[in-house]
């Protein structure tokens, strides 16, 4: 071992660029957050060779002076904090002094900038491996722009790491994406090569806004997409943006966008919030798309934990996992047939206020459900008794279902022709009314627009199976005591969270004793969940408490089995119709939670307007 001595500022700055600079696209985060923090509104990016051979990047912003140029090249050199108290709540994109200095120090780096209301403008140029600096005068329009030349071309080893070029422009690319996506004020333009790629300009409008997000992520995600708007106004919190309807899945996790107060992360409590929200109707192995945007206090988070600053960590994690779980779980259960949102204003604790029209609630649908994959104490509800639908209780709700007519000696009747009931949009429900059974599995309806195609095991699946949800809410959870109890060896930690969270656990239906510090016993387990691996259950509830702060293992657990008695208790296929039961499925629906997707995340429904019809049979062309 050598003596301790201090590292040379070259040798430094190279290190730091091993975090800071891992590629191209790294240079450009890092370039473009200086920019936007300096207040620029147009972003000009010019590449060559993928960024290897040349980074260029101009901006608007306010300058640097002609002093301070030389000090912005060295390391921790910033103008965006001066003390820890503002370390502690960040507003900037970079604070850290690293940036300038790291990608000097592995390229050949030219800094022209002209500061708002100077009379000239400076330029300074360094090498990455002597370090030493040249001011001279430019010419340049108020702004600064980074030219940066011969990436890592002081460093072979490091340059041997490069993918191909047209790997890296895409790995930059995404950069692009994801600040245009943050920045709506800003205009960006990318060229590679000496070719015009994206030429983004400023969106103020909601429908520029959601042109800019159908640009970057595609016309089909903007088209399937639900506008998401809420703040919880005691926490602070609120959250805007993008999240797709369950039918627009992804198989990888490749369209998902998040920003905390403007800044880009990918963090593990976000994700599994999401991940529990779209949990009921995202088919299995599917990822949901959304482009969202939390903004929050940023005392409450913590922006200094990684160097490229793409992780966070949130103060208060349950508060923030808790609102972004309800507050997507509730825009995703109001989606469904008929229900028109016009606000939703504040997520605050455990409830969120919604301002909506809906449909008024219809009896269930006359279909008989096997008793016996049904518990009692569920089909006692009065909700969930399989009344059958009569021409009487048609009459009674509402005067539109008169025109339905009486059944026949057959079972079925004819279909009413809408153009014997009032058209008016408020008399027409948004599922029409049923006209026909195909092949006895699907129903077809017409509505308002056109026509419309339904799934009827997968609809009726999902009607039951929020109908045992709520019940099963409604009811107290039983419990039944085990004959030997369960002994589970955990770390100290889960054991301390066992005993911290007790009264939870026996909400929820079991009762658990420590016995020692690394041992707890599992005395009493619900009901519902007794021939499960309760000992698994309570391993991944703890982990979960430890990580996020709760848990829904066990709602997901009782879901599970709650959606498997659903399926059974459905409606099958072959199963003939009467014309009014077919209609009570559709009002059903339009009554229903979550409706347009089956337990399993299968589409309930499809629909084709006239305008469709008209073009597929090429009517007046």
């Amino acid at each position: 071992m050598q003596r301790i001595q201090l590292l040379s500022p070259r040798l430094a700055n190279q290190i730091a660029a091993g975090e800071v600079v891992e590629r191209p696209a790294s240079v450009v985060k890092e370039l473009l957050e200086n920019s936007l923090d300096a207040g620029a509104t147009k972003l000009d990016v010019d590449i060559e060779q993928g960024g290897i051979k040349l980074i260029k990047i101009r901006d608007n912003g306010f300058g640097i002076e002609k002093d301070d140029l030389s000090l912005s090249l060295s390391r921790h050199a910033t103008s965006k904090i001066t003390e820890l108290a503002d370390l502690e709540a960040v507003g900037s994109l970079g604070f850290r002094g690293e940036a300038l200095a790291s990608i000097s120090s592995v390229s050949r780096l030219t800094l022209t900038s002209r500061r708002k209301g100077a009379e000239a403008a400076w330029s300074v140029q360094t090498e990455g491996r002597e370090m030493s600096t040249q001011i001279n005068p430019s010419s340049h329009p108020q702004g600064t722009t980074v030219e940066m030349r011969d990436l890592f071309f002081n460093t072979p080893a490091r340059r041997k790491f490069m993918r191909t070029e047209n790997t890296e422009f895409k790995h930059l690319d995404e950069v692009i994406k994801r600040m245009s996506l943050s920045r709506f004020d800003v205009d960006f333009s990318l060229s590679h090569n000496g070719r015009v790629i994206r030429q983004l300009k400023k969106a103020t409008s909601l429908r520029e806004q959601e042109r800019r997000v159908a640009t970057i992520c595609g016309p089909a995600f903007i088209d399937q997409s639900i506008k998401v708007e809420m703040q919880a106004e005691s926490s602070g919190l609120s959250l805007k943006g993008w999240i797709s309807l369950p039918t627009f899945s992804r198989s990888q996790a490749d369209l998902q966008y998040f920003f905390v107060n403007g800044r880009m992360i990918k963090d593990r409590l976000v994700t599994h919030a999401l991940r529990q929200a779209y949990s009921d109707v995202l088919f299995n192995g599917r990822h949901p798309a959304y482009v969202l945007y939390l903004e929050l206090d940023p005392a409450l988070v913590d922006v200094n934990v990684h160097p490229t600053k793409h992780e966070v960590r949130f103060r208060e994690n349950r508060l923030v996992h808790d609102f972004l779980f309800r507050a997507i779980h509730r825009v995703i259960a109001d989606e469904r047939p008929g229900f028109q949102k016009t606000a939703i204003e504040q997520a605050d604790g455990s409830a969120i206020e919604t301002v909506a029209e809906q449909p008024p609630l219809q009896q269930g649908i006359g279909l008989n459900i096997p008793t016996n994959s049904v518990p009692n104490n569920v089909l006692s509800q009065p909700a969930y008794q399989a009344n059958r639908f009569s021409p009487a209780n048609l009459r009674e709700q509402s005067s539109i279902y008169n025109q339905l007519g009486r059944p026949g000696e057959t079972g079925s009747v004819a279909a009413p022709a809408l153009d014997s009931v009032d058209n008016s949009p408020s008399e027409i429900p948004p599922m029409g009314f049923a006209i026909a059974q195909l092949h006895g599995i699907y129903i077809l309806a017409q509505n308002a627009t056109g026509m419309v195609v339904v799934d009827m095991h997968a609809a009726h699946e999902r009607i039951v199976y929020e109908r045992l949800k709520t019940s099963y809410s409604i009811e107290k959870v039983r419990s039944q005591p085990l004959l030997v109890p369960v002994s589970v060896s955990l770390s100290g930690l889960e054991v301390d969270c066992a005993e911290e969270n007790k009264e939870v656990f026996s909400q929820l239906g079991f009762e658990l004793e420590r016995l020692g510090e690394e041992t707890i016993a599992i005395r009493q387990v619900p009901v519902t969940l007794a021939k499960s691996d309760v000992e698994q259950l309570v391993r991944d509830v703890l982990s979960d408490m430890v990580t996020l702060g709760n848990s829904r293992k066990i709602e997901e657990s009782v879901n599970e089995l709650l959606s498997t008695m659903a399926c059974h208790g459905s409606v099958r296929a072959n199963r003939q119709l009467t014309i009014p039961e077919m209609n009570q499925l559709l009002r059903d629906m339009e009554t229903t939670e979550r409706s347009g997707q089956c337990n399993h995340g299968r589409p309930t429904f499809s629909t084709m307007s006239l305008n469709d019809l008209d073009k597929l049979f090429m009517r007046g062309q």
